[in-house]
């Protein structure tokens, strides 16, 4: 091989990996902060009543997150089945902590204002403590947030305890909800009873969330 030659393989080589390593520094920032066993990260974000609410204000109370989109199916799936619903009046009843996070930007799928979130809570009968906005992004990539719903459970000393999926039926059919193990239930349940969390990790399914570009 000739000297240039060897030269151009090192330095798509070189290139190569200079790639790689941006690439694994721009991923790893979005899910490095969130992970079960962990400090939830901290966040402030104004609700749709304008509140400014911060984590740090729920300390020593169970938190539920869930990162929602209302035009997305998946998320239909749960809110026309009654499944979500039901499960934010069960929880907040025993003093949880429900926040719904919108991490759609300005113009895009499942943004909304707060007038219209607030519309949308009492057309669907639903019950979270409070509607969030993330139109950054900033807090949907530092807790790693995929797709619509991806649920966390923050336990009252504000460690993750359980980050995945709703339940085990990936799909958009509401017949599924009447077969589905619901991990978020029983997350739920295993803190109350003051036992670990057995199935702390899922399988997140559901719309991708449709981040600022």
């Amino acid at each position: 091989m000739s000297i240039i030659a060897r030269r151009w393989v090192l330095t798509v080589g070189l290139t190569c990996a200079a790639a790689i390593v941006t690439l694994s520094a721009g991923v790893q920032p979005a899910t490095a902060q969130a992970r079960i066993g962990a400090p939830a990260p901290a966040f402030t974000l104004t609700d749709s009543n304008g509140r400014a609410l911060s984590l740090a204000d729920f300390k020593g109370k169970t938190v539920v997150l869930e990162w929602t989109n209302h035009d997305c199916p998946y998320v239909g799936k749960h809110y026309r089945g009654n499944n979500m619903q039901t499960l934010q009046k069960k929880w907040t009843g025993q003093g949880v902590v429900w926040l719904s996070v919108i991490s759609s930007a300005p113009g895009e799928q499942g943004h909304v204002s707060p007038q219209q979130a607030n519309k949308l809570t009492a057309e669907r009968g639903a019950a979270p403590t409070a509607v969030l906005f993330d139109p950054t992004g900033k807090v949907g990539h530092a807790y790693g947030a995929r797709t619509t719903p991806h649920m966390y459970v923050i336990n009252g000393e504000g460690v993750l305890a359980y980050i995945g999926g709703i339940d085990d039926q990936p799909t958009a059919r509401i017949d599924d909800l009447k077969i589905a193990k619901n991990f978020v239930d029983a997350a739920l349940s295993e803190i109350a009873q003051g036992k670990p969390v057995s199935a702390a990790n899922s399988r997140a399914y559901g719309c991708s969330i449709k981040y600022a570009s």
